[in-house]
């Protein structure tokens, strides 16, 4: 007679389908989400109230906070969201790079124009990355954390491939260029910068960054 374990008759049970109620409630949340995004892209994060995030879900503001903790919870997971698909797009762009600095460079290039689209929400988010007063700080997010890898991966496939001297200092060296790489949003943001001269930009400052780690 088979011998059945706890963990064997657990594989062997089919996943159960989500009830009415769990997918009542996820059409929900989606409509807040959808309904967050819309105003974070037009009014900037302090111009969109839980208020109007309700009503433009066609929802009481109790529907909303049932889902959510408050506006920053709602805008790190559309943040989130977005960084994930974002380093998706990179990490692909990435890996059609002809050598380092072309692979850096499609990299960036990747996340601006993934971004291109939809400046105002960019916008949103640069308001709020840095606060130091209790909002909803972006850097720290996993998904922000993957961006940062896509580069520390692009340098380690450098290193790999004899490009980079093994002392370059990967972790270091990503983290300075995910720094640079955000903060040329400031430029397209609030100065109107165009895609071309942010890769411009980008070009040099990688230059500079891979400065003294090509192997000699």
């Amino acid at each position: 007679m088979k011998h059945i374990t706890p963990s064997s008759l657990a594989a062997e049970t089919p996943p159960r389908a989500p009830t009415r109620r769990a997918l009542a409630k996820q059409a929900t949340r989606q409509k807040v989400l959808t309904a967050a995004r819309h105003l974070f892209s037009d009014q900037g994060y302090e111009g969109a109230t839980i208020r109007d995030i309700a009503a433009a879900a066609g929802m009481s503001t109790g529907a909303v906070f049932a889902n959510f903790t408050d506006k920053s919870d709602l805008f790190r997971e559309i943040m989130s969201d977005d960084m994930a698909a974002l380093a998706a797009a990179m990490e692909d762009a990435g890996q059609r790079g002809i050598g380092v600095e072309d692979g850096l460079l499609k990299i960036f290039s990747a996340g601006y124009s993934f971004y291109q689209s939809r400046m105002q929400l960019a916008r949103a988010a640069f308001s709020v990355s840095w606060d130091a007063d209790g909002g909803p700080t972006l850097r720290g997010l996993p998904h922000s954390n993957a961006v940062q890898e896509v580069l520390a991966q692009q340098l380690a496939t450098a290193v790999g491939k004899g490009e980079l001297s093994q002392e370059c200092e990967i972790k270091l060296r990503s983290q300075m260029l995910f720094d640079t790489y955000l903060s040329n949003y400031a430029h397209a943001i609030f100065d109107g910068w165009s895609l071309d001269a942010l890769q411009s930009r980008a070009r040099d400052q990688i230059r500079i960054l891979l400065a003294g780690a090509r192997r000699g």
